[in-house]
């Protein structure tokens, strides 16, 4: 059970930075440039295939100009 409920945030996780990168029109590309990762580590974020430390998913919430406690709002809004 545990690992479906860390599959479950994994694939949400995932889902709000697809849906954030596309609502703002940018590539994974530009994604990975803003927050300083690789194309490689978004595109596996957001299919779920990776699990983010909590330091990934603030710089990917600081590229987006959120806090990582703003983004964390969002995900439970995507999560609705």
């Amino acid at each position: 059970m545990e690992t479906k409920k860390i599959n479950n945030i994994t694939s949400l996780v995932g889902l709000s930075v697809k849906l954030e990168r596309v609502k703002r029109n940018w590539s994974q590309e530009e994604l990975a440039f803003q927050s300083k990762l690789s194309k490689t580590s978004i595109g596996s974020i957001e299919r779920g295939l990776s699990v983010p430390s909590v330091e990934t998913v603030e710089k990917i919430a600081n590229a987006f100009g959120m806090s990582f406690f703003e983004f964390i709002d969002v995900m439970k809004i995507y999560n609705k």
